[in-house]
Order: structure tokens, then C-alpha cells, then sequence
């Protein structure tokens, strides 16, 4: 069974940066897509970035483009996002989220972390 543990998360001032990280087990981490999805308090869940097998392939949200960064280490099974130029509308909890589709990581992932929240001041 794949288990995901996300880290990083915090407070931060707008305009600041984080960089969060997402420990996988329990599988072979280099077969998995991965992807970031982040929910607010009070509204739905919403995708924001993935990454094909070996990082060849990376896919943003419009909302992060420019500003965040996917990126994986598959020798330290292990994937990141680096949160750069945070908004105040950055603020959710993120979570990690894996699938051995990279066609499906972005849409129905097989597998959730619990998360880590991000609180962005304004």
C-alpha cells in the first residue's frame, strides 16, 4: 500500500516562499505520476500541479503557473513543490497525490496524503 507524508507547510508572509515535500512508501516511487492538489477552508478541492514518472513531463494550474515549481527526486522517493511570490489566496492545505497514470494523477489520483497547511498574511 502507498503511503504519502507531506511537509513543509506553515506560515508565511505574501510575496514569501515554502517549499513542501512528499515522502512516498510502500511502492516503487518511479513508477507513480505525482501530482499537488490544495483545498481551502470553505471550498473544493483543486489541482495544482503534476509530474510524469521520471519528471519529463510537468502540468500547472493558470493560478501557480510562473510561480511554483513540481519537481521529484526518484532516488529519495520523494516529490516537492516550491512555492515562490505566495498570495494570500495561496492559503489551503495542500496535499500530495499519486497515480501510476500520468493521464489520471491530475483527475482521479489513486492515492492521498493527509496534507500540510499553508497560511499565506497578507
Amino acid at each position: 500500500q502507498v503511503q504519502l507524508v507531506e511537509s513543509g507547510g506553515g506560515l508565511v508572509q505574501a510575496g514569501g516562499s515554502l517549499r513542501l515535500s512528499c515522502a512516498f512508501s510502500g511502492r516503487t516511487f518511479s513508477s507513480y505520476a505525482m501530482a499537488w492538489f490544495r483545498q481551502a477552508p470553505g471550498k473544493g478541492r483543486e489541482f495544482v500541479a503534476d509530474i510524469s514518472w521520471g519528471g519529463e513531463s510537468t502540468y500547472y494550474s493558470d493560478s501557480v503557473k510562473g510561480r511554483f515549481t513540481i519537481s521529484r527526486d526518484n532516488a529519495k522517493n520523494t516529490v516537492y513543490l516550491q512555492m515562490n511570490s505566495l498570495k494570500p489566496e495561496d492559503t489551503a492545505v495542500y496535499l500530495c497525490a499519486a497515480c501510476d497514470s500520468y493521464r489520471d494523477v491530475s483527475i482521479r489520483p489513486t492515492y492521498w496524503g493527509q496534507g500540510t497547511r499553508v497560511t499565506v498574511s497578507s
